[in-house]
């Protein structure tokens, strides 16, 4: 695929910043990362070169001056809430952090329960990361909190959360004035990106990203004021703003910022290589995060809001369905055949397209036309002879009680990789698939969590009509 940010770059002129704006602060600093630490599929599919890692990597250059506190909401932990893109919750992500950052060499100081008032979750977890030897520290919930600065600033706000986000880094830092020390306090997040245009496509799919919290971008009226600069930031960040100045001046008796825009540390502005690379993938991105939005609507699991908010973001680029190519070859593919049909656009632009059979699903049929395609081999050539798919339906529907005898996605490599023992097509097809990796999908009909599974670990990119599978 197409590149349009320079990674290398990126890594060598963040930590440089990171380290400068170290040096301002006495050699302490409290940086609050926003965003995914790594894992950031988010920036890596709207920046295509971002790596998902990259912001670790960045970190690894700071390691031997670096500690690192992983913070979680007790709210999170009580609600069960689960990270979208890995399906697992936050208590768990927690312990597969930690377990990441140590592998890599970083230390990690322990873990801050914020919002903490007495929830049961909450201690139940404390006490299930402290017999793991692990660290951990309430912060309380403070009435008043992010307004009622007095109390924040005092023994009975801020004094009383225990030593070691927003408020996680700025509690710190009234406990380290307490002690003397002049530590400071920056953000890291990578969107919105606050060098380039508000309405530009990368930002505005930072938007499309966050349609359920209702973020919006705007333009940071304190910086334009202070340094006659236009500069682009979030609403919570501008609204607080006003909030967190008193908070530091009620710490160090001023604040050491000017605006929103001065607290981040954010450069990856600088390093967009090829604008036209990332403005595009961007559109692909807000499209993908309305079906997506559509497809939750249908399964009760979101309102209108979120789609008609992402709707409006298309409206203002003049987006539509029709602008991602395989929304267009899938829906031409179902009319034609009068069935569920699929899609996929390859690195070099050229369009794949497979149908629900008797045999297969769209997506299993769509992975061997694709992979035979990329392989080189005749399309006539059936990769998985009928006599063998047909065992397997037998025992999918008379053995499993299953209601559906098509093939899956994984039924359909798990079949190739044996095949592949004595067949050199089915050989060379499987060797292809490391080339789905970052390619396009659309399906006219929900898929199965299977099948999604299978796409995101091939790295590709999926999106589906919000329309469920018939019986």
């Amino acid at each position: 695929m197409k590149q349009g940010f320079d990674n290398e770059k990126y890594l060598k002129i963040q930590s440089e910043h990171i380290k400068e704006r170290i040096s301002k602060f006495g050699n302490k600093l409290y940086l609050e990362f926003g965003g995914k630490l790594f894992d950031d599929y988010h920036a890596s599919r709207v920046l295509p070169g971002f790596e998902p890692d990259s912001k670790l990597k960045m970190l690894m250059q700071l390691r031997d001056d670096a500690e690192i506190v992983i913070a979680i909401s007790a709210r999170d932990i009580e609600k069960n809430k689960v990270r979208g893109d890995l399906g697992i919750t936050y208590d768990v992500d927690v312990l597969r952090l930690r377990d990441e950052f140590m592998n890599r060499g970083l230390m990690v100081s322990g873990v801050v329960i914020t919002q903490y008032n007495g929830q049961a979750s909450a201690m139940a977890f404390r006490e299930r990361l402290e017999r793991l030897g692990i660290p951990v520290y309430y912060h309380y919930i403070i009435e008043g909190y992010p307004t009622n600065v007095d109390l924040i600033c005092s023994a009975n706000g801020f004094g009383r959360t225990e030593y070691v986000k927003m408020a996680v880094c700025l509690s710190q830092l009234y406990q380290e004035n307490q002690l003397g020390v002049k530590a400071g306090y920056a953000k890291f997040e990578t969107f919105p990106i606050w060098s380039i245009p508000l309405k530009h496509p990368v930002n505005v799919a930072y938007e499309a990203a966050t349609a359920d919290l209702n973020d919006v971008n705007m333009i940071d009226p304190f910086h334009l004021e202070a340094y006659g600069k236009t500069t682009v930031n979030y609403n919570r960040d501008i609204e607080n703003f006003p909030v967190l100045n008193a908070i530091f001046e009620g710490i160090y008796g001023y604040c050491p910022y000017k605006s929103p825009t001065d607290m981040g540390v954010n450069m990856a502005g600088f390093c967009i290589s090829d604008d036209e690379v990332c403005s595009q993938a961007s559109k692909d991105e807000i499209i993908r995060r309305y079906y997506n939005a559509l497809c939750e609507f249908a399964e009760g699991k979101t309102g209108e809001t979120e789609v008609n908010k992402i709707a409006l973001l298309m409206k203002q680029l003049k987006l539509t369905t029709d602008d991602r190519r395989t929304t267009v070859a899938a829906h031409q593919r179902k009319q034609q055949e009068n069935a569920d049909a699929s899609a996929i656009e390859l690195a070099d632009g050229t369009i794949i397209t497979a149908h629900s059979s008797t045999l297969l699903g769209p997506s299993a049929a769509l992975l061997l036309n694709a992979t035979k395609y990329l392989a080189g081999i005749d399309h006539s050539v059936k990769l998985i002879a009928q006599e063998i798919i047909e065992p397997i339906q037998h025992t999918k529907v008379k053995l499993l009680h299953g209601h559906n005898p098509r093939l899956h996605t994984d039924e359909v490599l798990v079949a190739l990789s044996m095949l592949s023992l004595t067949d050199e097509n089915c050989r060379r097809a499987l060797a292809t698939l490391p080339q789905l990796n970052g390619c396009q999908v659309h399906a006219t009909v929900m898929l199965s969590e299977v099948d999604r599974k299978i796409f995101k670990k091939l790295g590709i990119g999926l999106t589906t009509d919000p329309l469920q599978k018939k019986k």
